[in-house]
Formats: C-alpha cells, structure tokens, sequence
C-alpha cells in the first residue's frame, strides 16, 4: 500500500518564518473517519484512504508566530489514525517481543502496508511527499501507545533523507520504494570505540584503490541498532587523505553480507527488541558507487541526517513521557487511600502537571526543529532539533521518574508497565547524543560562548 500522500503547498515567501510548516500530512484514513486497527497478524479493517486530492495549503495570510505550532487538521488526522492503528499491537504486543528475544516484524510490515514508514518519502517513489514533522507524529503516537520502532529513527529519517538530498535517481529509486514501504531498512555506524563524542576524531577509513576505482574500508564501530535485521548500513568514514582532528566525512552504503563486515552484539540492561552490536570493517571492498555524494563533501551530508535524527529523538521522547503520564494519572485517579483517590493531593497531582507541562513544551520545540528542517534551514534546524531532544529526554526522564513515585511500590511491578521505562527513559538521556554535548551546542550557537570542544 503507497504511502499517505500530503498535499504539495505553493513556494512561500516566508519560508524562512518558523510559522510556515510545509506539507501537512494526509493519514490514511478509513471511510468512518479513523484509520482500520491492524493487529499483530498483520489483518486491517482498512478500506481505503482519502489521501488522495491535492490541495494547496494558503500562504498568503502567514500564522503569528505565536500560534505557529497548532498542527494542521492534516497532521491531526494522521496521529489520529497511527493512534488507532497502534492501539492494535500496543505495550503487551512490543514487551512480549522484547522478552521473548523477538523482532517487531509484525508491527513493522503493517505499519509499512499502511503507508506511515514512508510519510517523509517523496510521492515520485512511492512515499506521502511529506516532512520530517510527519514522520515525528508516527514516531510519537507509537511510542504514546508503548509499541515504539527504533529503526524508524534509522532507516527512513536518517538514511532516508540522505539519500533523499544527495543520492542519484537510480540510487534513489534502489532503496527510497523499499523505505517507504517499509521491505528494506537501512542502518547507520557513526560511533566508535575511541572517538566517542568526538565525531572529528573517527578513525574508520576508506582507501582508493585507484586500479579499480573500488572503495576499501577500514575500522571499528559500536552502539549499531540493529543490525541483524536491515540489509545494508550506511557507514561514515573518511577518506585515507584526511586525517583525524578535524570532520570531512565520507558516507558508504554497506550491504551487511559484504565480506569483511563482521559484527557482535553489545549486552545492555534494556529492555528492547531492537539490539545494539559493535561492527568490525576489515578490508571491506565496495563499488565505486556505494558512495553517497562526493567524498570531500560529507559533512553537509552528514548533518541532513543528524537533525532528523535529534527530532525523532525528541518526538519518541515526548511518546514515553506521555505514555507514563498516562499511566500515572489512571492509577492515580482510580487509586483510594484516605477515601478519596490520591490524585486529589497537591503533592500527587502538581508533579504530574508539571510533568505535562515540560512534555508539552518539548513537543513544540521539537514542531519547531521539524518545521524548520523542512523548510529547509537547515542551519536553524540544526540549533533547534538540540534543544528539543534535551527538553524531550529531559521531560521523559522525569516524567517516568515521577509516574514511578506516584504508583508507590506498585511502579517497581512489571504489571504497572512502568519499570521497563526506567531504563528506556535514562538510555534517551545519553543515545543518540548527551545532554552535554547537546548543551556544548547551544552554548556555543545560541549563546556565542567559546568552544568547549
């Protein structure tokens, strides 16, 4: 099934206004107004979308910027609709995978069949013609309904956009249809063992051989989500003639049955279907086209995916803490003590509404970096997809942290759904960037302070 399609709007004169959010997103939407619930087995009451008619969104009467951020009736409907649709897997579906030692396979293909894997793909191969803004609503909601897809992250908002901007037709028309639909996945090894952080001082190389016009790869990667279930990663290197200390990446597509690609998986105390692995390049031979755009010009490339990554980061940040949010206040509202629910005590209930408070503001920033990558300021972007993964994360920890507390000893039970987000809510405090790096950032851009790194 192709992708929800999303409305193409008129070039606007204010594209640099924050307030112009490009392409609302169509859902697929079944004739009663909501999306069919499909299940584990993949089955779906869907009939049909409404996606569909092309309309063009009205610039001439620009949103102040305080009301820059109600979301369209577009990008309402398609939350709605991945709502439902994940209501059919939900916690108990995505946690029985997780401990059993089982893929979300099922959840992945029918969200694929459904179009929402593909919202940010353009139409021309068969995606929605949407944002990243789109792609972060089915992020969230899925994480909102406990069932969350960490290669969604990956393969369509990392390596998608990438090869959206700087692949060519063919190499786009190889892997864009199977993102869109969700029957290939796509990796992404950029952390090394020694470099750390320190994204200037990766030490994989890749080597001309210039008889043959061959690519050769070597070095060491680690924390890889899942790559033991895509077909190819995309690997960040630099070329022999650049040294460490200072980044001019190379990005390569590396099928993972390439000889000489070896990998191992990395044990973490988390709870989570996806794995992450070391990867070992040992000589690792590629064609001259497994290149993506042109070796000395990397960086751009790089970035095109690091601040879709950071705005799904934050949008899967915002689904947990709503998740725990949720939580919290059913037990809380149905939970007596002193012959009232407990949710009745200020020191119950103003946590918990701090706690909505802090996600509703990092769900704004991350509209705000959405917007404005899809706008295309990609230097605004960059600043602003920061600030909503540290507000998201920040929001998310505490959020878990204090549905905890309010359940008492019932947090610390498996059956409250709570204690596996513990670890999950700490983990996006660290993965895919610190908190401090993230502030060493908006130190220095936001608020012209020196380097610190």
């Amino acid at each position: 099934m192709a992708a929800p399609r999303v409305p193409h709007s008129r070039p606007s004169r204010h594209r640099d206004r924050i307030c112009a959010i490009p392409r609302p997103a169509l859902a697929t939407v079944a004739p009663s107004g909501r999306a069919g619930r499909a299940g584990p087995e993949g089955h779906t009451g869907h009939t049909g979308h409404t996606g569909h008619r092309r309309t063009h969104t009205d610039r001439s009467n620009p949103v102040p910027e305080t009301t820059a951020f109600t979301e369209s009736p577009e990008r309402q409907a398609l939350r709605a609709s991945v709502a439902d649709f994940a209501a059919g897997f939900g916690e108990d579906y995505w946690l029985a995978c997780a401990r059993d030692g089982r893929k979300t396979d099922e959840l992945w293909a029918a969200a694929g069949r459904q179009g929402y894997l593909g919202v940010a793909v353009p139409e021309e191969y068969g995606g929605g013609g949407g944002g990243i803004g789109d792609l972060a609503a089915v992020a969230e909601e899925l994480q909102t309904a406990g069932c969350p897809l960490l290669l969604i992250v990956v393969s369509p908002a990392i390596c998608g956009s990438i090869i959206g901007r700087f692949r060519t037709p063919a190499q786009k028309q190889r892997w864009l249809p199977g993102f869109a639909d969700g029957t290939r996945k796509m990796g992404f090894a950029i952390t090394e063992p020694d470099a750390g952080s320190n994204s200037h001082n990766i030490r994989t190389t890749a080597e001309r051989d210039d008889a043959t016009g061959d690519w050769i790869l070597r070095g060491d990667k680690v924390f890889i989500s899942g790559v033991d279930e895509v077909q190819d990663v995309m690997v960040v290197a630099r070329t022999t003639h650049n040294r460490p200390g200072k980044l001019r990446p190379a990005l390569f597509v590396i099928p993972t049955d390439a000889p000489g690609l070896h990998y191992s998986p990395i044990d973490l105390g988390i709870l989570a279907p996806e794995k992450q692995f070391a990867v070992q390049l040992d000589d690792v031979r590629l064609p001259a086209d497994a290149l993506v755009g042109d070796a000395d010009a990397g960086i751009e490339q790089l970035f095109a995916g690091l601040n879709p990554e950071r705005i799904m980061a934050a949008a899967t940040a915002t689904g947990m803490a709503r998740l725990a949010l949720r939580k919290a206040v059913a037990y809380t509202s149905t939970r007596e003590v002193w012959g009232a629910p407990i949710a009745t005590h200020q020191a119950i209930s103003h946590p918990l509404a701090q706690s909505h408070v802090e996600t509703e503001l990092a769900r704004l920033m991350t509209q705000r970096a959405a917007a404005l990558c899809d706008a295309g300021d990609f230097a605004g972007a960059g600043e602003a997809a920061n600030m909503a993964k540290f507000a998201a994360a920040e929001a998310a920890c505490t959020a878990v942290d204090r549905a905890v507390q309010a359940h008492g000893g019932n947090g610390l039970a498996e059956e409250y759904g709570l204690v596996h987000l513990i670890g999950n809510s700490r983990m996006i405090r660290i993965v895919p960037v610190s908190r401090e790096m993230l502030l060493n950032f908006v130190a220095q851009t936001g608020l012209g302070l020196p380097r610190s790194y």
